[in-house]
């Protein structure tokens, strides 16, 4: 595995990769209880009031922001009705669409994931029902977890007009049904743009399932999606093309 640039996520995750050999999974576990976003905590949450027509068959775009772009990425791969899903960063400009210069903070870039999908099969109100449920906490603030800075928070870049109507009205239905314990912090942003990471970024989580970071914070989402959603969950994740 290619771990150059993996510093990103705080001293805790290069110290975990460094004495992987010699520590296991439940000792990881235990050194991360704290700071580890918990996604077995996961809940179910209503259907969105307001979605997108089921049309004809074809392919639409979304892109969502929530934390390590590993993570988001492993679960949405897993989503019956998702053509592909792509490890990313959208919200600042191509010039700074890097890994190591997002991880600074100042390039106004999230790490996202842009999925395509056939709306025939799944929603765009049901992939965010997802979002919100299983693939990241929605009151964590410019954070998920471990990993901290803007480029960590959770916002969703909705790529036309019915996105922005769908995100916003279930944003406010989650508000008022009280769904979680804390504010929801997931903000609108206009789409400037996708640029898709590094390969190595890639597939992360099904090529790197022993990996400490993903045992203690992405493979628990999966599970979650699984449990909450099987009529959604696909065991066979859909895979990028990478060189």
């Amino acid at each position: 595995m290619n771990t150059s640039g993996l510093s990103r996520h705080s001293r805790s995750a290069t110290w975990l990769f460094k004495v992987g050999g010699a520590l296991s999974v439940a000792a990881a576990l235990f050194a991360w209880q704290r700071g580890a976003h918990s996604a077995e905590g996961a809940m179910a949450i209503p259907v969105p009031s307001v979605d997108e027509p089921v049309g004809a068959s074809h392919t639409e775009t979304a892109v969502f922001a929530g934390g390590c772009f590993w993570g988001v990425q492993g679960v949405f791969q897993h989503v019956r009705g998702v053509k592909d899903a792509v490890s990313g960063y959208s919200g600042g400009s191509a010039s700074t669409a890097q890994y190591e210069t997002v991880s600074t903070g100042e390039t106004g870039h999230a790490e996202a994931v842009q999925v395509t999908y056939d709306p025939t099969q799944v929603t765009y109100g049901r992939l965010l029902q997802i979002f919100f449920s299983a693939v990241h906490d929605p009151t964590e603030l410019n954070r998920q977890g471990p990993d901290t800075g803007t480029q960590y928070r959770s916002a969703l870049f909705p790529t036309n007009p019915m996105q922005v109507t769908v995100a916003r009205a279930y944003l406010a239905q989650l508000g008022a049904s009280h769904a979680f314990p804390a504010p929801i912090v997931t903000r609108i942003e206009d789409f400037k743009g996708f640029y898709p990471a590094e390969a190595y970024h890639q597939n992360f989580l099904t090529l790197n399932p022993t990996y400490p970071y993903i045992v203690v914070n992405d493979l628990p989402k999966v599970a979650a999606l699984k449990r909450l959603n099987p009529e959604l969950y696909r065991a066979d994740p859909v895979l990028v093309k990478t060189p």
